[in-house]
C-alpha cells in the first residue's frame, strides 16, 4: 500500500529545511516527470500544448516547455499571466530560448494542464471554465500536472475540470484525487519524483492507497484439515431473500468450509449451502442486513449480542437497534444513503448524500473516532475502509459492479474471511480487494455482469 496525504507543502517545505534542496530543484524534477511521460505517449517533433497558470503549477508547465524544446513542437499557453517568484524565473529561461509562447488555443498532439495544482480552494471563472470546455473537446492525449484543473483541494468539482488520461502527482498521493466525482477525471495517477526517494520524502501518513499486492486469499495451505477448519458463516435471509443466498454463495465460493441460511420460510439453495432457522452451535461469523426488510427486533438483539465477528450491511442501517452494536470490532458495509442515515442515527451528522460525497473523508473519519472498533467499509467508486485513525481507499473498482447484488457478494466475501478467522479490518481490505480485482476481470460488457458471475471471477483469483 501507498501513502496518501491531505497537503505536501509541509513535505516540500521539510525538503527545503532538512535536505538542502530548493524550490528550483524540486520543480527540475517535477517537469523531467512531466516530460518522460510526454516521451513516453508519442514520437519526437509531435506538437505539445502547455496551459499554464499563475502560481507554481504553472511554473511546472514553463519548465517543462524548457525540456521538450527542439525535441518536439512546443506551443506554451499563459493565459492569466504569472505570479509567483518560480514562475517569473522560469519564464525569463524560456523567453531565452525563444520558446514560442501562444494567445489562444490550439489542438495539439498532447495537451498539458499545468493551470491549477493541488491547492485550488475556489470556483473557477468562467474564463477558466471555457479554456477547460475547450480542452477537455479535443481528440488528443491529456496529461494533467498535480491534479487535473478544476479539481479542488478537497477532491470536489463545482464546475467543470479537465479530463486527465494520465495525472502526474508531485511527490506523493494527495486524497483530493481519491474522491468519487475526481475518478472521471484524474486518468492513471502516477507520482513524479523531486529529487528524492518517495521514502524519504514522505512522513506518517493515516491514509494509504491499497494495492492488489494487499490482497491476501484465503489458500488452503494446511493437509491435515476438514470443512469445520475453514469456518461456518451463518446467513441471516429476510424478506429479500436472494440478497442472503447471493451472500451465502459468495461466501462458499472464497473459502468457507461451511454456509448455513437463516430464514424462517423455506427457500430454495443450492445443495451445498444450508438452511436453518436460528443460529448454529458451530457458528464463527455471521452476515446480517442483505435484504433483511423488517425483522423481529428482539431476534435482531440476540444476534447481535453474540460474541461472533459480524459484517452488516442494507437495511439495518436504518434500524436503532445497529446502535447496540456498535461498541463491538463489527464491519458495516453502507453505501452512501445508508451512511447518511447512520450518521444521523449516530447523532453525528443530519445530512444530504450530496454532502456526504463531497467529504467522504471527512465523514469517515468523524464516525470512526466516535467508534473506533468499528471497521466501515464506504462504498463508493473509490471505496473507503476506515478503522479508528487509519483510512484505506481502494480505487480498483469500476462502473462493472453497478449493479443489484454486487453489495451482497461483497458482504459474502467478508462474511467469509470472518468465518476464517481474519481479523475484522483484513477481511475487509481482502475482500474488498477480490471484489474489485475480480470485476476488473470480467471480459463480457461491462453493462452485462450479474452476482454469479463475479463470483465466479473471484473462484479465479
Amino acid at each position: 500500500m501507498q501513502k496518501v496525504f491531505y497537503e505536501v507543502d509541509s513535505l516540500d517545505k521539510r525538503c527545503y529545511e532538512e535536505f538542502a534542496l530548493t524550490e528550483d530543484l524540486l520543480m527540475e524534477h517535477a517537469a523531467s516527470s512531466l516530460s518522460r511521460e510526454i516521451y513516453k505517449q508519442v514520437d519526437k517533433n509531435k506538437s505539445v500544448f502547455i496551459v499554464c497558470g499563475m502560481g507554481n503549477n504553472g511554473a511546472d508547465g514553463i519548465a517543462l516547455a524548457r525540456l521538450l524544446f527542439k525535441c518536439f513542437d512546443v506551443k506554451l499557453y499563459i493565459p492569466f499571466g504569472i505570479k509567483s517568484k518560480m514562475a517569473e524565473l522560469q519564464l525569463k529561461r524560456v523567453r531565452l530560448l525563444d520558446i514560442e509562447i501562444v494567445d489562444e488555443l490550439i489542438e495539439c498532439d498532447i495537451t498539458v494542464d499545468c493551470l491549477f495544482g493541488s491547492g485550488l480552494n475556489k470556483d473557477l471563472d468562467e474564463k477558466s471554465q471555457y479554456i477547460i470546455n475547450t480542452l477537455n473537446s479535443y481528440d488528443n492525449s491529456k496529461i494533467s500536472c498535480d491534479i487535473p484543473s478544476g479539481v479542488n483541494n478537497l477532491g470536489q468539482v463545482t464546475t467543470v475540470a479537465f479530463e486527465a488520461d494520465v495525472t502526474i502527482t508531485m511527490g506523493a498521493l494527495k486524497a483530493s484525487l481519491f474522491t468519487d466525482i475526481a475518478k472521471d477525471f484524474v486518468g492513471d495517477i502516477k507520482v513524479a519524483n523531486l529529487g528524492i526517494q518517495r521514502e524519504v520524502y514522505e512522513t506518517d501518513a493515516n491514509i494509504y492507497l491499497l494495492e492488489k499486492e494487499d490482497m491476501e486469499l484465503p489458500f488452503r495451505n494446511k493437509k491435515d484439515s476438514h470443512k469445520g477448519t475453514y469456518g461456518h458463516l451463518n446467513v441471516v435471509a429476510g424478506c429479500k431473500k436472494g440478497a442472503g443466498v447471493i451472500a451465502a454463495k459468495a461466501a462458499f465460493g472464497f473459502g468457507t468450509g461451511l454456509v448455513s441460511v437463516i430464514c424462517h420460510e423455506n427457500i430454495d439453495l443450492p445443495y451445498h449451502i444450508m438452511q436453518t432457522h436460528k443460529l448454529t452451535k458451530n457458528c464463527t461469523a455471521i452476515a446480517l442486513g442483505m435484504g433483511l426488510g423488517r425483522y423481529e427486533e428482539d431476534e435482531i438483539k440476540k444476534i447481535l449480542e453474540k460474541d461472533i465477528p459480524i459484517i452488516i450491511d442494507a437495511d439495518l442501517f436504518y434500524e436503532d437497534v445497529i446502535l447496540e452494536a456498535l461498541d463491538k470490532e463489527i464491519v458495516l458495509t453502507p453505501h452512501p444513503k445508508e451512511f447518511c442515515e447512520l450518521l444521523r442515527l449516530c447523532e453525528i451528522a443530519d445530512i444530504t448524500i450530496e454532502t456526504l460525497q463531497d467529504n467522504r473523508f471527512k465523514y469517515s473519519e468523524v464516525f470512526c473516532k466516535k467508534y473506533p472498533k468499528v471497521v466501515l467499509l464506504l462504498k463508493g467508486a473509490n471505496v473507503l475502509i476506515s478503522q479508528n485513525d487509519k483510512v484505506y481507499i481502494n480505487n480498483l473498482g469500476s462502473a462493472v459492479l453497478a449493479k443489484g447484488g454486487s453489495g451482497d457478494v461483497l458482504s459474502g466475501l467478508v462474511g467469509s474471511l470472518l468465518a476464517q478467522g481474519y481479523s475484522p479490518l483484513n477481511a475487509t481490505i481482502s475482500a474488498s480487494l477480490a471484489h474489485a480485482i475480480a470485476a476488473g476481470n470480467y471480459r463480457k460488457n461491462n453493462y452485462s455482469l450479474i452476482p454469479s458471475d463475479l463470483v465466479e471471477e473471484v473462484k479465479k483469483l
